[in-house]
């Protein structure tokens, strides 16, 4: 019997470790933004109404833009039907009476300790807004809270906007995975980014130090940027 100790490097041992809950709240209340778990009937039109027609809004998505609220209203039953896989929440703007968008904890795996952000849609009056950072404050803050370690962020390597905000929302860069997948007959190259569990302190002060009203003046515009902070 071969008593040896084997000498080659190991990862470090999670004495406490324990997998996460599956998500998520049905309401996520932030000083500019509700986030709401998306109900298909009930938000459905409304997301039709803000962005199921908008071209950009859909050229990295797996679907192109809807013609008819209740192809939307289809596609998102069936996203959302099975919430071990996917937790999808309508994202409505303070002073709004309907969403404005959506997005969704993506993929989602508990054993792991990760989860993603993902399927991220949203019409234009959310676009490059407070509320729009928040919401993608408020879905990390949540999912570390509950004991996840990553939290993902993917995109189409070509997605030029979407890599600036990993960036400016304090992401890693961890490489590209080419010929990761085809979406709409083409082919698609996946740039991967995170922010662990050990990192996210610095990262939700950053956040918070940026969403005070305090950093924004008299007609809305930041005193200090983000990635800045």
């Amino acid at each position: 019997m071969n008593n040896a100790i084997d000498s080659r490097p190991v990862g470090a041992i999670l004495p406490d470790w324990r997998p996460p809950a599956l998500p998520g709240p049905a309401q996520i209340q932030g000083r500019y933004v509700r986030l709401e778990q998306l109900d298909p009937a009930r938000h459905g039109p409304a997301l039709f109404r803000a962005l199921g027609q908008v071209e950009d809004v859909w050229t990295y998505l797996p679907m192109p833009p809807f013609t008819e609220e209740s192809g939307l209203v289809a596609h998102l039953e069936e996203m959302t039907a099975d919430p071990a896989k996917h937790v999808f929440y309508a994202i409505t703007p303070e002073g709004a009476s309907e969403p404005q968008g959506f997005f969704s904890y993506y993929t989602i795996l508990p054993q792991a300790g990760a989860i993603e952000l993902g399927y991220v849609a949203l019409g234009p009056a959310l676009q490059r807004t407070r509320a729009a950072t928040e919401a993608m404050f408020l879905m990390m803050d949540w999912a570390f809270d509950a004991g996840y370690r990553r939290f993902e962020w993917k995109c189409d390597a070509l997605n030029a906007p979407s890599r600036r905000a990993a960036l400016r929302f304090g992401f890693t860069f961890e490489g590209v995975f080419r010929q990761a997948t085809v979406v709409k007959g083409r082919n698609r190259d996946t740039a991967w980014y995170s922010v662990i569990d050990s990192e996210w302190p610095a990262r939700r002060a950053a956040f918070l130090r940026w969403l005070a009203p305090e950093n924004f003046d008299a007609s809305g515009q930041q005193r200090q940027a983000l990635a800045a902070l």
